[in-house]
């Protein structure tokens, strides 16, 4: 499918360089792309997150 059709953009992300390489062993180990990865992990995460109150305590 057409980037443009999915809403794909490019994003430049920094990681600590221990996180980063952790996530660079398990897209090998995957056999998968580092962008795979990170999508699949804030999949896995979004409704944890979307779970933690905000700055003001509201959930």
């Amino acid at each position: 499918m057409d980037e443009r059709k999915r809403g794909s953009s490019k994003q430049s992300l920094y990681f600590p360089m221990e996180m980063l390489s952790e996530i660079r062993s398990q897209a090998k180990r995957l056999d998968r792309s580092l962008s795979w990865i990170i999508q699949r992990a804030w999949t896995l995460a979004k409704a944890e997150i979307r779970r933690m109150p905000n700055s003001d305590g509201r959930v």
